[in-house]
């Protein structure tokens, strides 16, 4: 039965793009929907991971995805991403969102990034019944990627205490997540809920024929694919991907790098990469046929900036999860990534930022057909497990709706 209590869930990024924190907003209004709530998504135009705008961004237009109402409004979208330049971005959003108009009812579901957006419509609705579901960490990624003078950092982190407080109900996607805005932000724990991101890929499509999507990719059947999907940005630190297929081209060894998707890095690292036989780039994919790429890989790899290592989740590893090929994740030790990856049983993780410490462990990886097939199945039990969308919708389904 229709609840007429309806959801107005904004987000900077929804489908159909297909990385980041997207598919997930996208399932939860498709799933809310399906069962009988009023959701409206008020979102920008497709611009993510490439920044780019396509030919269709007009001012504004009002679609149906999947039955839900959509909104997107026009916004600035930099060519070249800096700090300042993604700062205004959030800000321009959040500006034409201010002068949105939605039923003074409804319930508010503000999606962080983009913390500086969600903070402008909290300022027009202070009272209104407020959920804030957090992605990122603003303060934290200030922090790990010194990506700043420190007035910025303490200014960044004093906007996301004050969005993130002042009654609202927030969401996050991970345990160490909640510690942190509760320990370090200040935060009321009992206003806190961790959520987990959750796959939002089924298996039905994927084609069997390994061969045929190998072949289609160039990949031959002597040397090792090392696949990293998603975002190509500066917490990716993915330089050091490029150095190891330098190392592997110097050495004869048997690997291939290959770079899925864009990012505000995807140019400087195509230059960098120039002359460099064993790595590869590709565009974006379909759901379908990233899926196929995934189980035609050998190895899927997490690469992340040194130091960073309690900003994000890396939302790739809920897709990974699913593929039955081991994860190896470059990340420093004790952080977010090589917890989830230990706690998965589906890969490794390496500590060390020599290229050539990254190729010896995958070749070893390869070669260790016993540990191979080990964390391959691990990967869809944990997702069985754990990281079904069944249970986080009925989760945010009390959160957002509570029982009166």
């Amino acid at each position: 039965m229709e609840n007429a209590e309806p959801l107005l869930l904004v987000s900077q990024h929804y489908a159909p793009e297909v990385t980041g924190n997207a598919p997930y907003v996208a399932a939860l209004a498709r799933a809310l929907h399906a069962k009988g709530r009023e959701v409206c998504v008020v979102t920008t135009f497709p611009h993510y991971p490439d920044w780019r705008l396509g030919s269709d961004a007009t001012w504004a237009r009002v679609d149906r995805v999947d039955g839900v109402e959509v909104r997107r409004l026009r916004h600035y979208v930099p060519t070249h991403p800096s700090t300042l330049r993604r700062l205004l971005s959030e800000l321009s959003f959040g500006a034409r969102v201010w002068f949105t108009r939605w039923p003074a009812q409804a319930k508010l579901m503000l999606v962080t990034p983009g913390l500086f957006s969600s903070a402008l419509v909290r300022m027009r609705r202070p009272g209104s019944d407020t959920t804030i579901w957090v992605q990122d960490l603003y303060s934290l990624g200030m922090t790990e990627t010194r990506n700043g003078p420190s007035w910025l950092s303490r200014l960044v982190t004093a906007a996301e205490r004050w969005t993130l407080g002042r009654g609202a109900r927030v969401v996050v996607i991970h345990d160490r997540f909640k510690r942190h805005v509760v320990d370090q932000l200040g935060l009321d724990e009992a206003n806190v809920t961790v959520i987990r991101n959750w796959t939002h890929l089924t298996t039905s499509s994927i084609s069997p024929d390994h061969r045929e999507v190998r072949n289609r990719h160039g990949w031959s059947s002597e040397e090792t694919i090392i696949l990293h999907a998603g975002n190509q940005g500066v917490k990716q630190g993915l330089d050091n991907v490029v150095e190891a297929a330098r190392y592997a081209d110097a050495e004869q060894i048997p690997v291939r790098f290959v770079l899925l998707g864009g990012g505000n890095q995807h140019r400087h690292l195509v230059e960098s990469a120039r002359g460099i036989a064993r790595i590869q780039f590709l565009g974006s994919l379909s759901d379908s046929d990233y899926q196929a790429a995934m189980h035609a890989s050998d190895l899927l790899l997490v690469n992340e900036r040194e130091g960073v290592s309690e900003m994000s989740v890396p939302s790739k590893l809920t897709s990974y999860f699913t593929a039955g090929r081991p994860v190896i994740a470059r990340t420093d030790p004790g952080g977010v990534t090589a917890e989830e990856v230990a706690l998965s049983g589906a890969g490794i993780s390496v500590s060390s930022t020599d290229p050539a410490d990254l190729v010896a462990a995958a070749i070893e990886l390869v070669e260790n057909r016993e540990l191979y097939t080990q964390l391959s199945g691990a990967g869809p039990a944990f997702v069985s497990a754990h990281l079904m969308e069944t249970a986080a919708v009925e989760a945010f389904e009390s959160a957002l709706f509570p029982d009166p």
